[in-house]
């Protein structure tokens, strides 16, 4: 399954094959994440090393200085390497590396947004309105006069909470600009704000891209999921996160920012020359300062993390909510975030992103494999997963009760042909490696 920075990859379409299926392990105690053979936990050693040598081949043929990768099965970690430097010119990379994981975090908000939830807080069909009052008078694109002002519409009802934590709000992003909305958007600097009411203040002024429940696209829905629960919870998103969700978890290099002693620890950030191709250091608009706290912490986009603390977000999902005898969501919820919550208009519309015929839709933050043949993938139905804009991924796959990790530093790498796919890559070469389903 893709896992791409525009688009989404896969999720399961209930109207179709029903609610993911969950493995018995789900209900057991949280595994502490222990190193195990592959072949105790249904693995070829011998065909595991296989995504050892493609990563190995990235850098090796410079496509990437270096990268982490972890698989894990029935809570025990049958693979975890370091691969190459942290930066091409400089150390070796190590587990404990730390990465700007970007839309990875959308998943970490999601969690957030569901603890909130399960307290009576909120319901999915709420109006966004009754939490942001200042989306009131938000007005629809409708087309573009020809000195480039735009006409809108009214909205024909407000965005639901369901709809901002599936994208189908109608809201943008700004990370391209081949449509009117997006190029508005990104020009507008509103991912540069420097508060969270600058936040709200450039985003009123720019139209929705679509009405409400129309279209699938991706946005800065998970940013506003932010400011709810800023609202809702009396707290600043980066204390929430951390007194819900990282002390509890043990996710020690987890957060908006690292202090000065973990500095040596960050991996260097590329981006390919637009010209020749060839790595260079990025420099631009979606490189993050992570040596400071943030002025707006970002819900789509802000944290940082490594391989082991992320492992430990995704082993609490695949236990059903728990880790180490801390229960951050019941099972429920976790189904119920990885659940299609897109609506027949959505997934019929002729340019779909997510369909009955492709296999995939999306759920609560999270994208989620629905029919693997159609989707091509060989990860369980109902995986579901997500990834970042420099390039890190992971996915979790209750069917067989194993997920992977891994990060990498490039962002836009959809232009190297060898990274494009790399979470599609790995996915085929772990589970080729799946030898023993059932043990």
């Amino acid at each position: 399954m893709r896992v791409r920075l525009m688009m989404a990859a896969a999720l399961a379409v209930l109207s179709l094959t029903g609610a993911p299926t969950w493995s018995v392990a789900n209900a057991a105690p949280a595994a502490i994440l222990a190193t195990a053979s592959p072949e105790a936990e249904g693995f070829s050693s011998e065909r595991l090393k296989h995504l050892n040598v493609h990563m190995q081949a990235l850098v090796d043929g410079g496509h990437v200085p270096g990268a982490v990768t972890m698989v894990a099965r029935h809570g025990k970690i049958v693979s975890y390497e370091a691969f190459g430097k942290k930066a091409f010119d400089g150390a070796p990379m190590t587990k404990d590396t730390v990465f700007r994981i970007y839309s990875q975090t959308k998943p970490v908000t999601g969690v957030a947004m569901m603890i909130l939830f399960e307290e009576g807080k909120w319901r999915l069909d709420d109006p966004v309105t009754q939490y942001v009052p200042e989306f009131a008078n938000l007005r629809v694109y409708k087309s573009q006069n020809a000195d480039g002002t735009f006409v809108t519409e009214p909205l024909s009802r407000p965005p639901t909470l369901r709809e901002i934590m599936s994208h189908t709000g109608g809201f943008a992003y700004g990370l391209r600009t081949d449509q009117p909305v997006e190029k508005a958007y990104r020009d507008s600097g509103l991912l540069s704000s420097k508060t969270s009411q600058a936040f709200l203040d450039t985003l009123v002024k720019l139209p929705l891209a679509s009405q409400p429940g129309t279209e699938w696209r991706y946005s800065v829905s998970v940013d506003i999921q932010g400011l709810i629960i800023e609202r809702l919870s009396g707290m600043s998103l980066a204390d929430f996160m951390k007194t819900r969700i990282f002390d509890p978890l043990k996710m020690t290099d987890t957060a908006f920012w690292m202090p000065p002693e973990k500095a040596d620890r960050l991996a260097a950030l590329y981006v390919p020359n637009p010209k020749t191709g060839k790595l260079i250091a990025a420099d631009n608009f979606m490189v993050l300062d992570v040596t400071k706290p943030p002025a707006v912490a970002s819900g789509g986009g802000g944290l940082v993390s490594t391989t082991a603390d992320y492992a430990r977000f995704a082993q609490m999902l695949l236990n059903g909510g728990e880790l180490d005898g801390k229960r951050i969501l019941a099972p429920g919820t976790i189904k119920l975030m990885a659940s299609n919550h897109l609506s027949d208009i959505v997934m019929g519309a002729p340019d779909a992103s997510f369909s009955l015929a492709k296999g995939v839709g999306f759920g609560l933050d999270f994208a989620v494999v629905a029919n693997p043949a159609r989707a091509g993938t060989l990860q369980g139905e109902g995986s579901y997963s997500w990834g970042g804009a420099a390039g890190t991924w992971f996915w979790i796959d209750p069917k067989n009760d194993l997920f992977m990790l891994g990060m990498i530093h490039i962002l836009a790498k959809e232009f190297d042909p060898s990274l494009k796919h790399i979470d599609d890559d790995a996915a085929t070469l772990v589970y080729q490696a799946l030898v023993d389903p059932a043990k």
